[in-house]
């Protein structure tokens, strides 16, 4: 089990009351499939560095979790196939 970060940016149009709930799937599959989330921080609305998908602003979501490696990467896809999340990035902090 390693201990990863996983940084979700949402669409801006999800209204601020849904974020939690549009994580809540992708993070049960993580949970049934052994990992545990240790944290969830929303930053909130930041303005992105360039646009994507047209989109001046994201919704930033920070969320620590500790699994295997294949489950993190099933997590990644999952949040990838929703529409409303502009970009994920998964990263190993005990790297840095």
């Amino acid at each position: 089990m390693r201990k990863y970060e996983v940084v979700v940016i949402i669409d801006p149009d999800v209204d601020d009351r849904q974020v939690n709930g549009l994580l809540d799937k992708p993070l049960a599959g993580l949970t049934k499939a052994g990992g545990t989330v240790d944290q969830t921080d929303v930053w909130g609305r930041r303005r992105l560095a360039y646009q994507i998908k047209k989109k001046s602003e994201g919704i930033y979501v920070v969320v620590n979790v500790t699994a295997e490696p294949a489950v993190v990467k099933e997590l990644d896809r999952q949040l990838t196939l929703n529409e409303q999340i502009l970009r994920t990035k998964v990263i190993r902090p005990d790297l840095h």
